[in-house]
């Protein structure tokens, strides 16, 4: 069966049609189109669309294609299950859900960038979710905190929470230290709910005490924060086009960063750098 969806793919195009291959149609050929040409070609080709808007296979609520197809489907496979969230906080821009979507994000838009053939780019991106899948199927118990900054994260959250335990009132440096750490490091990021498992601490009290010092937003919401104030710096060099910026800051695709930007800012990022080279 024919299957045709947008073409440049980085996280649902690609996680897709492993998906489809490997559970639903074993002899899957899959087409890439610019956005407009999706429908029309479907009807003429008599191929599946998904992935864009008005068709059955996409988004809904904030669920993404995988997730529909995995339900549709009725895919059962506990590994599938267990890559549905990684794969919906890489596409939808949520790290926060899953502790590995932002690294499946890092890696499917450096893949991006790399290759600009997109069924080049589709059969790189099997091996990588050919991965995934070992992983959430054999490796999941395997630590993965290996990283300098992942250790010393951790060891600054649990200076914090003994301090609080011990009835400390007095708050330590802890948060100034935890800020710089990731303004070093916009584009990695740990989830609470793996922290909480870690630090043996209930994930909402965790929540709730990093709200507090962190201008009372969610870990996701101060990270995209810090990225939109990371990108603002990067605008004032001519030499970053916005896409550049966007892949610099750590956002899935042009449409995300430019969404958040204009969440934070109230305007689109083109109309924001016009303004700033006014100044």
């Amino acid at each position: 069966m024919k299957w045709i969806t947008r073409e440049h793919p980085k996280i649902d195009r690609l996680a897709c049609p492993w998906l489809i291959r490997k559970f639903i149609d074993p002899e899957a050929e899959f087409i890439y189109v610019p956005f407009e040409e999706v429908v029309p070609q479907a009807m003429a080709l008599q191929a599946i669309p998904f992935d864009v808007p008005d068709v059955e296979l996409t988004h809904y609520g904030d669920e993404c294609t995988f997730d529909y197809l995995v339900k549709k489907y009725k895919i059962k496979d506990p590994a599938v299950k267990s890559m549905a969230p990684i794969v919906r906080g890489a596409d939808t821009d949520r790290h926060d859900i899953s502790a590995q979507a932002s690294g499946l994000w890092a890696i499917s838009a450096g893949l991006a960038y790399n290759h600009k053939d997109d069924h080049d780019l589709l059969e790189k991106g099997m091996l990588i979710y050919d991965a995934l899948y070992s992983w959430a199927a054999h490796l999941q118990q395997e630590k993965h905190t290996q990283q300098p900054f992942e250790h010393l994260l951790l060891e600054v959250f649990n200076r914090f929470i003994r301090s609080r335990q011990e009835g400390g009132k007095r708050m330590p440096a802890w948060a100034k230290e935890l800020k710089e750490m990731i303004q070093d490091h916009i584009d990695t990021n740990l989830s609470l709910k793996e922290l909480s498992k870690d630090l043996d601490i209930n994930p909402s009290y965790l929540s709730r005490e990093f709200s507090k010092h962190f201008d009372n937003l969610s870990f996701g919401d101060y990270i995209r924060k810090q990225r939109i104030e990371k990108a603002i710096q990067l605008m004032a060099d001519p030499s970053y086009s916005l896409t550049d910026i966007g892949y610099l800051t750590g956002f899935s695709d042009q449409s995300h960063f430019t969404r958040i930007f204009k969440k934070i800012t109230g305007d689109n990022p083109s109309q924001y750098r016009k303004k700033l080279h006014k100044k």
